[in-house]
């Protein structure tokens, strides 16, 4: 069902729902194997090939508790042909009803009461969906959804049951049940969830938890929320009410007119997100120079700008704003008379370089939500390369920091348990820091043994943590590898909203499509 409709119609196919490729690289699909007219639960993979030698019944046959086929005479197909059978006759059973279309087509809801063309057309459209603001999922379902959402990854799923330690909009930090940790481990998982970023499509992917405090969970449950998804389900649009009828004429052909409270209440306001990039060169004349220092321009230009002459985040910014200071040399010029007579009277003020600075292109206008500074090797860097460096440090430290203070009570509860039973008062133990208790002696010597191991672990410990800030930091610093002649990309990040508009596209998932 799902292919194009023009001059490539049926020459590209997707991959039906159940099916995968074999040792030969030819595609196969499951079915129920019927032995003396009894549906098994046994499943054999057959291939397009294979399969016309067998007669094969549908899936969706009347069965009894047993397993028997309730008729005397059975749907089926053998050979490339569908007709009837004798139940006798029957080799295997479709596995089930779904296995004959693709990912996309069973997501529209009585697929079997549509016309073969419209399905197509909706299969289709359901792909060009924009992610909308909020998600919101479907009233009718096929059950196909979940699936849909959950297997391409845009979700954050469970990797180990557990219940939430801790949340917020950008991490998640699970106590993993005890039966799944490893031993000698934290039990601790940490899901950084991605925040605003651009898709190649320059739609916005986004995840939202969707689990709160103290919550449990099993292992497999959706713990946060991406693009177009509510609740670990496909939510490509919105729930709407539809009315079929003329309305003075606006609606003629395929035009859809929509009331104004759905442009107010932002139900199809989609967020896109643009990315501008600036580059800074080594010229013949000498480097181009990213700055807030730029020839003939006001303060107004530059209020957004910080000192290193890029946009700060948050800015809104609108068409013809600079977004990244940059002046290139240029060489020297037949200077025309009043440029000479200004330069007597200023002096040699900025003449020897021109403005090439990153402008927000002509009608776009947004917020900057993100800003990434790439140097090369060698080249120093500017504050805010040295501040967005910071400022990606901090979630990993902290993710570090969390897990060794786990890591590190888990040691001290075992230490605290050693020296008690050493002969060490429990309540002069809690007056004391915890890093002075291994500096404590034992007189029995096991205790002292098993006191002194603690401790070697305990230092292998801040040892492991200190050798993985390392390699974090300097994964974060070390510098870009460009291509050449390039000193420094700042690349802007821009967040445009979009509200419906006249000209857009709207569509249901029966092909019903209208402007």
């Amino acid at each position: 069902i799902e292919t194009p409709e023009g001059p490539n119609i049926g020459l590209i196919n997707s991959l039906s729902v159940y099916a995968q490729t074999n040792e030969y690289g030819f595609l196969e699909t499951p079915y129920r194997k019927v032995t003396d007219g009894v549906v098994t639960d046994e499943i054999h993979y057959l291939s397009a090939i294979e399969e016309g030698n067998y007669v094969i019944a549908q899936a969706n046959s009347n069965l009894d508790d047993e397993g028997h086929f309730v008729e005397d005479l059975v749907t089926c197909r053998s050979k490339g042909e569908s007709s009837l059978f004798s139940r006798d006759q029957v080799d295997y059973l479709d596995v089930s009803t779904q296995q004959v279309v693709s990912a996309g087509a069973p997501l529209t809801p009585f697929l079997e009461h549509d016309d073969a063309t419209r399905a197509l057309m909706g299969a289709n459209m359901q792909r060009q969906a924009v992610p909308t603001l909020r998600a919101d999922k479907p009233l009718v379902g096929t059950g196909m959804e979940r699936a849909v959402a959950v297997d391409p990854g845009v979700t954050a799923v469970a990797k180990r049951g557990g219940t939430v330690q801790y949340v917020d909009a950008s991490r998640i930090v699970i106590k993993v049940n005890e039966d799944e940790m490893f031993p000698g481990e934290a039990g601790i998982d940490f899901y950084n969830l991605t925040k605003y970023t651009r898709s190649n499509q320059n739609t916005c992917i986004n995840q939202m938890p969707c689990v709160s405090l103290g919550e449990p969970f099993e292992r497999g449950d959706v713990l946060a929320d991406g693009p177009s998804t509510d609740l670990g389900e496909l939510a490509l649009g919105q729930n709407m009410r539809v009315a079929f009828m003329p309305w003075n004429g606006y609606n003629f052909e395929d035009s859809i007119l929509v009331s104004e409270r759905v442009v107010q209440e932002d139900r199809f306001t989609t967020i896109h997100i643009q990315e501008l990039a600036c580059v800074s060169r080594d010229t013949k004349l000498g480097p181009e120079e990213i700055t807030a220092d730029i020839p003939n321009v006001g303060e107004a230009a530059l209020s957004k700008l910080d000192e290193s002459g890029i946009v700060y985040i948050g800015a809104e910014v609108t068409g013809g704003d600079i977004l990244v200071g940059k002046v290139t040399p240029k060489g020297e010029t037949q200077l025309t008379p009043e440029e000479k007579l200004l330069r007597a009277i200023f002096g040699e003020k900025a003449s020897d370089v021109k403005d090439s600075s990153l402008r927000v292109p002509n009608g776009v206008s947004g917020t900057v939500i993100d800003v990434q500074v790439f140097t090369r090797d060698g080249v120093e860097k500017d504050k805010r390369a040295l501040e967005i460096e910071e400022m990606q440090l901090k979630p990993a430290k902290k993710d570090l920091f969390e897990e060794l203070q786990i890591l590190e009570a888990g040691l001290f509860s075992r230490i605290f348990a050693v020296l008690v039973a050493g002969g060490v008062e429990a309540e002069k133990l809690d007056k004391l820091p915890r890093d002075r208790w291994l500096e404590l002696g034992l007189t029995d010597e096991e205790k002292q043994n098993q006191l002194e191991q603690l401790a070697e672990q305990y230092d292998e410990l801040k040892h492991e943590f200190e050798k993985k800030l390392e390699a974090k930091r300097r994964k974060i610093t070390q510098g870009d590898d460009l291509a050449p002649g390039v000193l420094k990309i700042v690349k802007v990040y821009l967040a445009v909203k979009r509200q419906i508009q006249p000209g857009d596209k709207m569509a249901g998932r029966h092909g019903n499509k209208g402007v």
